[in-house]
């Protein structure tokens, strides 16, 4: 059996980065007509914008606030073939600004009733099963074991959810490794909290996702995106680890040399989401982060990561990442595989 059925994962993960040009901005060199965008400006303040097609161009929501989705139709205004066209909206494409772009694709799009306990629901979803990645927009219901067809065919172990007709209201993260009782917000420095009614303590299985009463996760007839992810070998890997508070950081093993990370210190109240990747930061060691959690510029804290051939290793004791004992939460996508047709080499 083939190591990984993905040899090139830029085929479905690819970060861009570009400068905004304050008009019409035709961004190419992704790869792939993009299903999930996440922009960020890296020399300003601008928040985080999180765009994708079920809901369709100009609409967006921000990582780093509870705000509801918003409308501007100077967003993005079309998904592109090989990447996305912007209009003149300054957050992400004020002429001069230095900006990334984080891109995943999903693809076959559908609908369908939601089932389980309860009244069933529409739903809509695109999704990607080579990669594990798919993009859910479903009503909720109000009851406990509403279940939503998520269409990976293997279960997902991260999942990031947001209401978005609700201003005020958190992102929603699910870990497996945390287990279906615990729940992180994106947008917040929060530690891990225990809910019983979030998931109603009840793990996704190959088909569905399992709801409970909560309202941000399942409120009567209020529309929720969710963003979900099943681990692929040689591609992804979601997972925790327990950082050792010392310069000589945790090694995290991933099976290949990523792309992307993203981390937060679910046993800490005050770490931010912390996100690395390889078009930022081009060598060893790795110091250019951007935080999910806040609207800060880009900045480079002394030492932090190395990307390595098979998983990274935290070159700091910060509290953040690498906090002495704390569990710590990632996402992590791949630049190359460990082993295949085009296997990683160091960096």
């Amino acid at each position: 059996m083939a190591y990984t059925t993905i040899k090139k994962p830029s085929d479905y993960f690819n970060t861009k980065l570009y400068t905004g040009n304050g008009s019409t901005n035709a961004i190419t060199g992704v790869g792939f007509q993009p299903d999930f965008i996440w922009n960020k400006q890296r020399n300003g303040t601008y928040d985080h914008y999180l765009f994708n097609s079920l809901s369709g161009t100009g609409k967006y929501m921000k990582s780093n606030t509870t705000g509801s989705e918003g409308t501007n139709s100077d967003t993005v205004t079309s998904f592109d073939s090989d990447g996305f066209t912007l209009g003149n909206a300054a957050g992400n494409n004020g002429s001069g600004n230095t900006m990334a772009s984080w891109n995943w694709k999903a693809g076959t799009t559908g609908s369908g009733t939601t089932t389980g306990s309860g009244t069933g629901k529409a739903y809509s979803y695109s999704v990607n099963t080579t990669a594990g990645f798919s993009i859910v927009k479903y009503k909720g219901n109000g009851t406990a074991g509403h279940t939503i067809p998520h269409h990976l065919g293997s279960a997902p172990t991260f999942r990031i959810s947001k209401i978005l007709s609700n201003s005020g209201d958190n992102w929603t993260v699910y870990s497996e490794t945390l287990g279906n009782t615990k729940e992180l917000n994106l947008n917040t420095v929060d530690a891990v909290g225990t809910t019983t009614n979030y998931w109603n303590s009840t793990s996704p299985n190959a088909t569905n996702f399992t709801l409970g009463t909560n309202g941000i996760a399942n409120g009567n007839d209020v529309d929720i995106i969710s963003y979900n992810f099943a681990p692929k070998t040689g591609y992804s890997k979601f997972g925790s680890y327990v950082g050792n508070g010392n310069a000589d950081g945790t090694f995290v093993y991933t099976g290949f040399k990523p792309a992307w990370v993203m981390v937060k210190n679910a046993n800490n109240s005050s770490a931010d989401w912390t996100m690395f990747d390889v078009k930022r930061n081009t060598y060893n060691i790795m110091d250019k982060r951007l935080r999910a959690n806040l609207s800060n510029a880009e900045d480079a804290p002394l030492g932090f990561i190395d990307f390595t051939s098979n998983g990274f290793k935290w070159r700091t004791d910060s509290f953040a990442v690498n906090g002495d004992g704390n569990n710590h939460v990632f996402m992590a996508f791949a630049d190359e595989p460990l082993i295949g047709d085009n296997p990683a080499t160091a960096r």
